[in-house]
């Protein structure tokens, strides 16, 4: 049931994060749920490292920002490799 929940809460993350910084490229729903699950770990690793104690708004929009950050750190690479070959 926690796996489900991850991925439930990583497409919703995910989701949030296209919006905020839509684009052209073909993104699926698979890279989507696995950006939005990676951005909670960096987000929730960004938290730990501040010691947020702000509860769970606080943690989900550091989620957001990691996921943020990862499909931005994506789309970079993936401009990369378009114009390499």
């Amino acid at each position: 049931m926690q796996i489900l929940t991850m991925i439930l809460v990583g497409f919703l993350i995910g989701f949030l994060a296209k919006l905020i910084m839509p684009g052209n490229e073909p993104n699926g729903f698979i890279i989507t749920v696995l950006l939005g699950i990676a951005g909670s770990f960096v987000g929730g690793s960004i938290g730990k490292i501040l010691q947020d104690s702000n509860g769970r708004v606080a943690s989900f929009l550091l989620a957001v920002f990691g996921a943020l950050l990862l499909l931005g750190i994506y789309r970079l690479t993936m401009r990369a490799r378009a114009a390499a070959g």
